[in-house]
């Protein structure tokens, strides 16, 4: 898709108020209809759009001498207020802050003003980044975002010496420096994956870096990548959301978010891109930083139909990598290994267990469909909640003795709470067969907080803690079944609403009505099934299908867990070893990057495939380019060896693409033969095809080679024996 760029006075006219009617985030949640037509799509997003700005123009407007800098931003967008805009950039430039947090935003009021402020305004910005000395932050989004900020800056004032800078470094080589990390990111994140993967509240902080590339990166190349990686990003949050709600595990979600799922920032994005859930108005600030420039990106069809068009139930493996580890580890980066099963009604997610991160990282989940996820609790989880200061250390480099203390002002306030439904442990392994759980929990003697907690939400009902050890309940059209592997209590569950204080921050715990399991056993496991109701005729005919699967478990010897899931197969767990499914055991040495029916990406590839139907899309960091292209060709049989002659069939799923096919295993182009029908391969024979479709780049070649015996006989038969042939399509 191209992308067209804008800024000044055309993005200011794009941008115009919308006609007045009831604001989005009190109106009906979306249904999830999918727009056919693509003009209709793009004026629906720019509604969505602009609909962001108002909300802060009209906050604005309350006290519009004492505009913040995001608040000056949306009027400079707009083309209001520009001399009151100039007149609160230079008071707020009297005061700057320190690290990425302050810095993107205000490379963001550079650039939005720089054909509208006054001088005197805008050079108040430019002293600043001489004078006040900028920290880079401690993790991947600080990172980015400060180095995209020192890009732009640099690319702003190109030829400026060392000493105008607070980096001592020169125009020229802040950009250097600043390009390099950003080419290894998008690299690294092209190969083994992020970090801070599918972050509830932490994908704005990327989204935003990127658009700004997007919008104002000089360099073709740059501007292409953050293209790129804007689609890479919104990806992933197209394929692990359930009706617009980002689910399962994550590397960085939060006290609300992780009860009510849709309470995070991801849910604008899901909101503006594929108007999949409601917004919340006051979702944080940086939501209105992308909406100013969000008319100059827009989610390829690809991506939009994966987020709302789904084509049954399907799952996911995604390779991302732990959070740096600075000591108390065998490497910088330990692999996470991520499943996902999503169907109509419900959707389990998780990763393997083991610290991914250390604070705010999410394990697993499953997670339950609803109309409107506003104040709804639709999921269900257990958790060991690990608090130590060594696990803090391994990474970060804070002195010891106040970073828990900190945390709490930071707006982490839970770490270090026994009650706590946030944060890994290295206590905890967890294994996903579809929609089977199986979390299993080995806590040394000593261990801070030796319990588990799961969480039940207010919204399940048919509640029945049943005499066979099974706890069933329903969510929305779901069925559940939780399994605690040894004795629990209840509370209830308590959030943190945060409160006036005038010595930092301060929050109230209050009862939400949910309620939180609490099992005080060293050696312990929580299992949980989910089916939809619609499979069965009962909610009783649940319960006795789930009593009647075979389970065994053994806590003292190491937590283990033999059991036929719903699905009919045998899993077998022991904490510290690989799991077993039909006596096969699972092997991560062969996860991909992305492996499902929509995302597919090899390790090391550099190249991530976006399918849906007839659409293919190619984000290819090897050759920098975007491609949508045909859907690939399927040659059957796929190759192999085989006495005597050999009917090769090639087909393609899209009606509109015409298959070239070669037969000397050079590559298909536009002058190659047209595939008509089966043909005859009488000798050994490479046969490569490729998908041609108007408007479209060509496909990739599929390839089949034959090795052709003489025969001995009139049936065809590969060598050493008939063999029965399976035709897949792709």
């Amino acid at each position: 898709m191209k992308n067209l760029i804008l800024s000044g006075l055309a993005l200011t006219t794009l941008l115009m108020p919308p006609l007045l009617g009831q604001p989005s985030y009190t109106g009906p949640a979306p249904d999830g209809t999918v727009v056919e037509d693509a003009a209709l799509r793009r004026s629906q997003y720019l509604d969505r759009v602009n609909e962001v700005i108002d909300w802060r123009i009209d906050f604005a407007n309350l006290n519009l001498n004492n505009m913040d800098l995001r608040s000056v931003k949306a009027m400079l967008v707009r083309g209001q207020n520009i001399n009151i805009c100039s007149q609160r950039v230079i008071a707020l430039m009297q005061n700057p802050g320190t690290g990425p947090f302050w810095m993107l935003p205000t490379v963001g009021a550079a650039y939005l003003g720089r054909n509208l402020l006054s001088a005197e305004a805008r050079d108040a910005i430019r002293e600043t980044w001489r004078t006040t000395f900028q920290q880079r932050g401690d993790t991947e989004n600080h990172f980015v975002m400060y180095y995209t900020s020192l890009y732009l800056m640099s690319q702003l004032y190109p030829d400026l010496p060392g000493s105008s800078w607070y980096s001592g470094k020169s125009s020229s080589e802040n950009m250097t420096e600043a390009r390099e990390f950003l080419v290894h990111w998008m690299e690294v994140t092209s190969t083994v994956g992020q970090t801070e993967f599918n972050p509830v509240n932490y994908l704005p902080e990327y989204a935003i870096a990127m658009i700004y590339l997007v919008s104002w990166a000089e360099d073709p190349e740059m501007k292409k990548r953050g293209e790129m990686m804007l689609d890479w990003l919104f990806a992933g949050l197209a394929a692990n959301t359930l009706n617009g709600v980002l689910r399962g595990a994550n590397s960085r979600a939060d006290d609300i978010s992780v009860a009510e799922r849709w309470y995070g920032y991801a849910s604008l994005f899901a909101w503006l891109n594929f108007n999949a859930c409601p917004p919340r108005r006051h979702f944080g600030a940086f939501g209105y930083e992308y909406a100013y420039l969000a008319a100059n990106y827009e989610v390829p069809e690809v991506i939009y139909r994966i987020a709302l068009d789904r084509q049954g139930t399907y799952g996911q493996r995604d390779l991302k990598r732990s959070s740096i580890r600075y000591r108390y580890a065998d490497s910088a980066f330990a692999p996470i290994y991520k499943t996902s099963y999503t169907t109509d009604d419900y959707a389990v997610g998780s990763y393997s267990g083991g610290p991914a991160g250390t604070i705010q990282t999410h394990v697993w989940d499953v997670t339950w469909s609803v109309p409107d996820p506003r104040g709804v609790h639709n999921t269900m989880f257990s958790l060991h909640p690990h608090s130590s200061i060594k696990a803090i250390l391994a990474s970060f480099t804070s002195y010891p003795d106040i970073f828990i203390q900190g945390l709490y002002q930071g707006g982490k306030p839970s770490y270090d709470e026994p009650d706590k439904l946030l944060g890994p442990s290295p206590h905890e392994q967890v294994f996903q067969h579809k929609d089977t759980i199986v979390a299993l929990y080995d806590i040394p003697e000593g261990t801070r907080f030796p319990q588990i907690n799961g969480f039940f939400s207010k919204d399940l009902v048919n509640l029945d803690e049943d005499a066979s050890g099974w706890i069933f309940a329903q969510g929305g059209d779901t069925y559940l079944a939780y399994r605690p592997l040894a004795g629990y209590d209840w509370i209830a569950h308590r959030d943190y609403q945060r409160i006036p204080s005038t010595t930092g921050r301060a929050y109230q715990r209050t009862d939400t009505g949910s309620k939180v399991l609490v099992s005080p056993h060293l050696k312990n496991g929580t299992i949980v099934q989910a089916a939809s109701a619609s499979d069965y005729d009962s909610f009783d005919l649940f319960k006795d299908t789930i009593r009647n699967l075979p389970l065994e478990f053994d806590l003292e010897a190491g937590p283990t867990v033999r059991m036929r899931t719903l699905r009919g197969e045998e899993i077998v767990c022991t904490y510290g070893q690989l799991p077993t499914v039909n006596g096969r055991s699972l092997d991560y040495t062969q996860w991909k990057l992305f492996e499902g029916p929509y995302l597919n990406a090899e390790k090391d590839s550099k190249k991530l495939v976006l399918t849906h139907g007839n659409l293919r899309r190619v984000i290819d960091f090897n050759i920098l380019t975007l491609a949508d292209t045909a859907i690939n060709p399927v040659i059957s049989p796929a190759g192999g060896d085989y006495r005597g002659e050999m009917q090769v069939h090639i087909s393609v799923s899209s009606p509109e693409a015409t298959v070239r096919y070669t037969l000397d295993g050079s590559e298909p182009d536009a002058d190659s033969p047209v595939y008509g029908g089966p043909f005859a391969v009488t000798v050994t024979t490479t046969v490569k095809a490729r998908a041609f479709e108007t408007g479209l780049s060509p496909s990739d070649s599929a390839v089949a080679g034959f090795e052709i015996w003489p025969a001995q006989n009139s049936s065809v038969e590969t060598v050493g024996g008939n063999r029965s042939v399976e035709f897949q399509a792709e």
